[in-house]
């Protein structure tokens, strides 16, 4: 049961779990309830402690655990795995909740990101369980809900390990795997991000008279061009991470004006700010905002909304013997899995912060995440069982 990674991703292809981005959760496809159902029933088949952990209302994490050979609260490992729920949207897609296996690949919403992941690891815990090897360690499975907006999921397992209030878990884990398409390298370092909303006010008049009124539009133009001189500054001025570079800002939509014919009384832009290792998203926001405060007019100054959406980066400072051990065991496995790092962010900075040394991988390519035709490679898969396999049956 469960133990074929094909036959589980095709199974959990066909059960819609698209984030609804901020919005209502309103029925098939939107929200987790539906996977969060069959994982729970899933791991409750294959013997395994269980429980469900409210993130949000209506969106629960699955956590489970498989005992090892020795007990954590005598010395024995633990390791946390930890796999989100939610997907994408389906826009633009044809039969997205209908898997295909074709040439070697299977299409299908969250095939890469990440249900592949997902599927592995519940087929090695079938494995595992049929079989218990004699040096695993303690296993605990974290399928978390809401990473795509807003990581609250990843936040609440994080908090509740770090605090103790994890029925399952009686202390930290040793060591986690956050699981993501990362080609099967070990993901050592990443990029966080901060977003938010900001905005100029103006005056309506009629478009044939705009001598009367005041132009908001005009007034995000300077701030647009003072956020791509603050840009310039952080590719060539800024702080500069071995592994990740330059920080980075981008301004991804723009809107205003009520219609042609009036002078826009408002505008809004949307700020992506991606950190670096070490920096605050809070103090990120308001360094931008004083640098478009003292280099615009002052009657184009803008107003900045509290963030929507923050994460910090994951470091490499705390985590370099678990991705040795990661690209051991898939050198194991005739993978040459590389250490890197990543512009995107994932769960692992929270895990991070709640003091157990991250790595992120798992099988696919970023490159078919959130794409109209999300495949993922068989090849891809049977590797990647394979090592999952080798990780949890011994002790990192």
């Amino acid at each position: 049961m469960y133990s074929d990674c094909v036959e589980v991703l095709c199974d959990l292809i066909r059960i819609p779990s698209v984030n609804p981005m901020g919005k209502a959760l309103t029925g098939r496809p939107y929200g987790e309830a539906g996977i969060t159902r069959f994982l729970q029933e899933c791991l409750q088949k294959l013997g395994l402690s269980v429980e469900l952990q409210e993130a949000e209302p209506g969106r629960h994490n699955v956590i489970a655990r498989l005992d090892g050979a020795n007990p954590p609260h005598s010395g024995g490992r633990m390791l946390l795995i930890d796999v989100h729920q939610d997907t994408v949207g389906v826009e633009g897609m044809t039969d997205p909740f209908e898997p295909r296996v074709e040439n070697g690949r299977i299409y299908g919403r969250g095939a890469c990101d990440v249900k592949g992941s997902l599927a592995v690891v519940l087929s090695v815990l079938a494995k595992l369980v049929e079989n218990p090897p004699p040096h695993m360690p303690t296993v605990i499975l974290g399928c978390t809900v809401n990473e795509e907006s807003g990581f609250t999921g990843v936040k609440r397992l994080a908090r509740s390990l770090k605090d103790g209030e994890c029925a399952l878990v009686e202390r930290l884990p040793d060591a986690a795997i956050v699981c993501e398409p990362t080609g099967l390298d070990v993901v050592v370092a990443h990029k966080g991000v901060v977003r938010w909303k900001c905005h100029t006010t103006g005056r309506a008049t009629h478009s044939s008279r705009p001598d009367l009124g005041e132009n908001a539009i005009y007034k995000m133009g300077a701030v647009v061009q003072a956020l791509q001189r603050y840009d310039a500054a952080l590719g060539t001025k800024g702080e500069q991470h071995r592994l990740l570079g330059a920080a980075t800002m981008n301004v991804g939509t723009i809107s205003g004006g009520a219609g042609v014919n009036t002078v826009p009384d408002h505008c809004c832009i949307e700020i992506d700010r991606r950190l670096l290792p070490g920096e605050d998203p809070v103090q990120a926001q308001a360094e931008l905002r004083d640098y478009v405060a003292s280099t615009v007019d002052a009657g184009n100054v803008p107003q900045h909304d509290e963030p929507s959406l923050y994460a910090p980066a994951l470091s490499d400072e705390f985590n370099g013997p678990l991705a040795d051990h990661v690209v051991e065991i898939a050198e194991r496995c005739e993978v040459a899995a590389r250490r890197t790092a990543v512009a995107y962010a994932t769960d692992a900075w929270a895990i991070a912060e709640a003091g157990i040394p991250t790595v992120v991988f798992g099988p696919g390519s970023i490159e078919q995440a959130h794409t109209v035709d999300e495949w993922i490679a068989v090849k891809q898969l049977h590797l990647a069982a394979a090592i999952f396999y080798r990780l949890l049956a011994t002790a990192p």
